[in-house]
């Protein structure tokens, strides 16, 4: 409702896609061109198409038009309104009505007023510190498009690396085999009274389930221990 900073456009366009989320509208904005401005492209980055689909009506009746639930945003009481929650306490169950949801902001500079609070079922409060409670705009879109998501099931963790491959037993025998002969070679281990050094190393390996590339370090330290010896 009444946006006034283009970057928050561009933020919150942002916030909502990285979230699945996409149908943005803009209650007459401060300016009428601010789906293009510069500034707006360049905080939406990548979100583009979120821009492109964006629209931009002259009322909140218009923005909530086929919607069945609508979300008023506050951080202000009110003595009068709607009931108001906590996103994380309110939002599973909404998931599971099954209505078409909308998600209603204030201005940067006044929030929302009273009259668009009323039009609303719920009102959202997100928790902050007591004495302390002003988000951004887009801060606060990006909040509550990440407890809609998770409300409505989350996205999986994807992957970033690779399974490590784990040394196999075989290939840590014969890494302590290495070591056993470096070892022996700076004096460290007495072949003759080997004591329990070698089953204790065999022990710290396995508890470190080594991938095969620390076992090639492993054994890249013992062939240099190895050559450094005075033997």
């Amino acid at each position: 409702m009444h946006t006034s900073h283009p970057g928050n456009v561009g933020a919150a366009a942002r916030a909502m896609k990285v979230m699945g989320f996409a149908d943005l509208v803009l209650v007459q904005p401060r300016f009428p061109d601010v789906l293009s401005q510069e500034e707006t492209v360049a905080m939406a980055m990548g979100s583009a198409d979120i821009l492109a689909r964006a629209r931009i009506v002259g009322s909140l009746a218009e923005a909530l038009e086929g919607i069945t639930y609508a979300c008023a945003t506050a951080m202000t009481p009110r003595d009068f309104g709607p009931p108001t929650f906590a996103p994380r306490e309110r939002l599973p169950a909404l998931a599971q009505e099954g209505q078409r949801v909308a998600f209603v902001f204030g201005s940067e500079r006044y929030g929302l007023a009273n009259d668009d609070v009323y039009r609303c079922h719920a009102c959202l409060s997100i928790p902050t510190h007591p004495t302390y409670g002003s988000l951004n705009l887009a801060q606060a879109v990006q909040l509550l498009a990440y407890d809609w998501r998770q409300a409505l099931g989350g996205f999986d963790v994807q992957p970033r690396t690779a399974d490590p491959e784990r040394a196999t037993l075989p290939e840590v025998m014969g890494a302590l085999e290495h070591w056993r002969a470096a070892l022996e070679a700076i004096g460290f281990l007495d072949p003759a009274a080997p004591k329990r050094l070698m089953p204790r190393l065999q022990q710290l390996l396995n508890r470190a389930q080594l991938t095969r590339e620390e076992l090639h370090i492993l054994r890249g330290i013992a062939r240099a221990v190895g050559r450094g010896s005075p033997r």
